[in-house]
């Protein structure tokens, strides 16, 4: 073999050993590529979140807060609804008058792109006062609730209906004084809704039996998670409780098919966010059953959390726990 065949001897093996490794390596790579990673789309809960007022209540009353900026702080923690408590307002309503105060809640609620969900009318009467006079001077101050209702692009107007213990009277004057107001509010395209508020209406069989009667479409039921006391020391509307309605869960499955909005009442949590006294996964499977797809507010009521992390802490548990249901 010459020199110069020799040379390309070399080089072809040199080639071939070249294009071989490059193979090898093509072929070890294709054993080493991981596996794509498949993305896991979070699942939306089957119902909206919108934040109580009430949660923010000691921020007004006690800490002399602004109570125009709840539209602001509910968007800054989540938020897309809220739950306006009218008596925060009373001294807006003294400084600038009733129809100025809902205009400009109008205004700041589209400024922060906020959803307007309802009222909690406290203050203007019991619709279950067995006094007529009284009951019809309380239908006539929840009007101006209505109309406010309306103005914001509200659902509904949430209503007390205390004014007696005695069920056979109760039943007939919640029936007459739901039935005028929601007449009204019918005009409206408004719902009146009963809330387990303490007293009769925390009776849920009873509270159903009368929504039943008044037999209106736009007459319905706010379940909150809590907020069972039937009967508190001495007859007083607040105060110590002397005897629970026996089964908050029986109490809420009832009011579900009646609601047109729900509460989620937290008062503490444990080391683990989960309600001390309040099973959320349990409840938010009735309300799933129940078909509700609607708001459900924020009613954070407890002492140990400041009202913010209070606040944090049930819509955390509200999520976490719709994971949790089939």
């Amino acid at each position: 073999m010459t020199y110069s065949n020799t040379i390309k001897s070399i080089a072809l093996k040199f080639v071939l050993s070249i294009f071989l490794l490059s193979l090898s390596c093509k072929e070890s790579t294709k054993k080493e590529v991981a596996p794509e990673t498949v993305e896991v789309e979070e699942v939306e809960p089957f119902f909206k979140l919108s934040l109580a007022q009430w949660s923010l209540h000691k921020y007004v009353n006690d800490q002399n807060g602004d109570p125009f900026l709840f539209a602001e702080m509910a968007k800054d923690m989540g938020f897309a609804g809220l739950e306006y408590v009218n008596h925060l307002y009373a001294k807006k309503i003294e400084e600038l008058g009733f129809d100025k105060t809902i205009d400009s809640l109008k205004v700041i609620s589209e400024l922060h792109g906020m959803k307007n969900v309802l009222i909690m009318v406290d203050g203007e009467g019991d619709l279950a006062d067995p006094d007529l006079e009284k009951r019809n001077t309380a239908v006539e101050n929840h009007k101006k609730w209505v109309d406010a209702a309306q103005k914001l692009g509200c659902h509904s107007i949430r209503v007390n209906t205390f004014g007696t213990n005695d069920p056979k009277l109760w039943h007939t004057s919640v029936v007459d004084g739901l039935k005028k107001l929601s007449e009204y509010a019918a005009t409206k395209n408004i719902n009146v809704l009963c809330e387990n508020h303490g007293w009769l209406s925390s009776d849920a069989p009873k509270l159903m039996a009368a929504i039943e009667a008044v037999n209106m479409p736009n007459c319905g039921t706010l379940p909150d998670f809590g907020n069972w006391c039937v009967k508190r020391k001495d007859g007083a509307q607040w105060g110590e409780c002397e005897q629970v309605y026996e089964d908050k869960y029986e109490g809420i499955e009832l009011m579900l098919p009646a609601a047109k909005a729900v509460s989620a009442k937290s008062y503490d949590f444990d080391e683990q966010g989960n309600e001390t006294s309040l099973d959320y996964p349990r409840i938010l499977e009735l309300v799933k059953d129940a078909g509700y797809t609607g708001f459900i507010g924020v009613e954070y009521e407890g002492s140990r959390l400041d009202e913010k992390e209070g606040i944090l802490a049930t819509k955390a548990l509200l999520l976490k726990s719709a994971k949790m249901t089939n």
